[in-house]
């Protein structure tokens, strides 16, 4: 089962049509923009966690690979550091190891970090895509803009999120799903990242207004 295919099933039938629709709106701006992050189109997949941004990266790169596009998916969640990562040095890092190389034509490669050993340990290459599909909290903020051609920002309850979180980490995560929901709240609040955000879909990849 693909990435879309993923989307469309937890969907159900009525939301099936919306989030293949949102896939092929967020796969065709990002084809037709102009990159900006040197030859590079960067688009920017964000919103809080557990409201489906992954699923939504990899169904979107997917479609631009079927486009006929080099497509690659880069997820924050390999770059935090650890459950307090969502400020510090993520930018600086991600700036500096990924999108400056790229910025100049060149593949970037950054360290990636290893939740179960709470460590960074080992390091990846980032290639020269046409198109690099940023996914995670965090991702079009602001220090973003200048680069993103496009940002999408998926949304869905709190209650939903947390159960979906424990779900893949486990009741004893649940002290580290609050606290990190309260940064990240605070993050968006200060970032406005939903009101400045080009496309909004709900939980199941639907577009909002």
């Amino acid at each position: 089962m693909n990435h879309d295919e993923k989307l469309r099933e937890v969907a159900g039938p009525a939301g099936r049509r919306g989030a293949s629709e949102a896939i092929g709106v967020i796969a065709g701006r990002a084809a037709g923009a102009a990159p900006r992050l040197g030859p590079v189109r960067l688009v920017g997949i964000d919103g809080p966690a557990g409201s489906g941004k992954t699923t939504l990266a990899g169904a979107v790169a997917d479609e631009l690979v079927g486009r006929g596009l080099d497509a690659a998916v880069l997820h924050l969640d390999d770059l935090y550091d650890g459950w307090a990562g969502l400020e510090g040095s993520l930018w600086p890092r991600l700036a500096t190891q990924v999108l400056e190389p790229l910025r100049r034509g060149r593949p970037g490669r950054y360290q990636r970090y290893d939740w179960d050993a709470g460590a960074f340990d080992g390091w990846v290459d980032v290639p020269v895509p046409d198109v690099l599909v940023l996914e995670g909290c965090g991702s079009a903020r602001r220090d973003a803009a200048p680069f993103v051609v496009l940002s999408v920002w998926v949304e869905a309850p709190a209650d939903l999120r947390l159960a979906r979180g424990l779900a893949r980490d486990g009741e004893a995560a649940r002290e580290h799903w609050v606290r990190w929901m309260a940064d990240e709240a605070a993050h968006f609040a200060r970032e406005r990242t939903a009101e400045r955000a080009d496309v909004r879909l709900d939980a199941f990849g639907r577009m909002g207004a």
